[in-house]
């Protein structure tokens, strides 16, 4: 097989990885708290010989997390919580500990504040948030110190990890921080308010054309490579 036609079937590969990421970014339009997710394209050139050209591959395996403003929804939930600016919740899961911007939380059967998954919402020391029962109406502040009835109980944990591009995400809306976190000093929580999905949908639908004409062009060259050697090889058999 030729150099040109190793090189086209990497790109080709590469473009169907972004489709799947952008196919994702759309899929997840609704999704609170999710992050939109790019791919990044690396070239990798190996030398053949003294006397031949060196051969280029493409990869897009590897991906970037976007972690832009998401737009910053008003639901009048008492429980609600989104962030503006730098931070993240942290919740308990059966894996360990996660960082996410999803905000819609409530309170369990126990008092406990937990996810729509059930997991435990922390503050920024690893305790589990509760929320007495019944004593009267709770106020959430900027800082996330929770009040029930004017007294304050707990305070919802916001963080920032130390190592931010080392985090690896787990689903649309958790991530895990291997390198730990740190509380987060600059950013604020909102209540009643809820983070949107912070994917752009005008720029993944041209993002989607774009991939999807690039892929054609892809494909009809290794259509017309492929013609080629088998005329040439019809050519050599005469």
């Amino acid at each position: 097989m030729e150099n040109a036609t190793y090189t086209a079937l990497t790109r080709q590969s590469g473009l169907m990885n972004e489709m799947r990421v952008v196919a994702n970014n759309i899929a997840n339009l609704s999704t609170t708290g999710f992050r939109s997710e790019g791919v990044i394209f690396a070239e990798h050139v190996k030398a053949l010989g003294p006397n031949d050209p060196s051969l280029s591959m493409a990869t897009a395996s590897a991906r970037e997390t976007l972690l832009s403003q998401g737009t910053l929804t008003q639901t009048g939930g008492s429980f609600d919580l989104a962030i503006e600016g730098d931070g993240f919740f942290l919740v308990a899961t059966p894996q360990g500990e996660r960082l996410t911007r999803a905000g819609a939380f409530t309170p369990n059967e126990n008092g406990d504040l937990v996810t729509p998954e059930g997991y435990n919402v922390l503050d920024a020391g690893g305790a589990p948030v509760f929320i007495p029962q019944g004593a009267g109406p709770i106020g959430i502040a900027p800082d996330g110190t929770v009040s029930a009835g004017g007294q304050p109980v707990a305070q919802v944990g916001l963080v920032n990890p130390i190592n931010l591009s080392g985090m690896v995400r787990e689903d649309g809306v958790r991530f895990r921080a291997d390198d730990g976190y740190d509380p987060a000093l600059e950013g604020r929580m909102l209540q009643g308010f809820i983070e949107e999905s912070n994917v752009d949908p005008v720029l993944e639908i041209s993002r989607m054309i774009e991939v999807q004409r690039a892929y054609e062009l892809g494909q009809s060259f290794l259509d017309k490579e492929d013609e080629r050697i088998r005329s040439a090889i019809r050519a050599l058999g005469q």
